[in-house]
């Protein structure tokens, strides 16, 4: 996988080379960019696989940037590497596959990369926030979501529910939780086809729909298949159509 580093700072462009080169699998391009103009410049040249790119830079800024670079057919995957972390929410609009804080650690410089690598050209085109999901009729094919380590993705076949608890909704997956700041309506208007309402305040992945039981109170519960020990309350004015979705799967 070929790197293009952008930063308008000689000394982190160094640092950010020799943690990429010191990583398998990647090669860092001899010619680095110090501002927008030049990362357009190279990206068309040299048609990089990943750019590691810098916010603040002089004339066209980081944002800027990946805005172009998101209009073009064979657009690179796009990682930031910034000392300023109120961006992260403009950087899922462009669509962003990792956001990164300096001074950048190497593990999470390899995971961001290695979730980059896996992610094919259409997949990166989706995965601008649920706004622009909708202009486009596509959903996502992965949930972004801030974390301590930068922007965590979440591949959609991964997520096993939402559940909405006053204006977050948190993400349930195969290795832990995110927390997200999107409407459960908007997840539920986007994923449909994925997911399924069983409460007002839960979706949960249809693929993950396990056994429906009663308790001795007359509450229903769902275990989902692959986490025995946890259960999702159903309301009673979905279990009807829980129950008819579970005989058609």
């Amino acid at each position: 996988m070929k790197v293009l580093i952008a930063d308008d700072e000689p000394l982190a462009r160094e640092r950010l080379a020799r943690q990429v080169s010191a990583l398998p699998g990647y090669t860092v391009l001899p010619d680095m960019a110090s501002n927008g103009h030049e990362v357009l410049e190279l990206v068309e040249k040299l048609h990089p696989d990943i750019v590691l790119l810098d916010i603040r830079m002089p004339g066209m800024d980081g944002l800027q940037t990946a805005a172009r670079l998101c209009e073009m057919t064979d657009a690179p995957a796009v990682v930031f590497c910034t000392a300023h972390g109120e961006y992260a929410l403009e950087a899922f609009a462009v669509s962003a596959v990792g956001y990164l804080l300096k001074p950048v650690r190497s593990e999470d410089l390899a995971d961001a990369l290695g979730k980059a690598q896996k992610l094919n050209r259409l997949q990166l085109a989706s995965l601008g926030k649920a706004g622009i999901a909708s202009e486009t009729q596509q959903a996502r094919s992965h949930i972004s979501a801030r974390t301590r380590k930068g922007v965590e993705l979440v591949p959609i076949e991964d997520v096993l529910y939402f559940v909405a608890d006053h204006k977050y909704v948190t993400l349930r997956h195969s290795e832990g939780e995110l927390l997200l700041d999107e409407p459960l309506k908007a997840l539920e208007d986007e994923f449909g086809s994925h997911f399924v309402r069983i409460h007002r305040n839960a979706l949960v992945a249809r693929n993950r729909i396990g056994r429906l039981q009663r308790s001795s109170m007359g509450h229903f519960h769902l275990h989902l298949k692959g986490l025995p020990d946890e259960t999702l309350t159903v309301s009673r004015r979905h279990v009807p159509g829980l129950r008819k979705l579970m005989e058609e799967l």
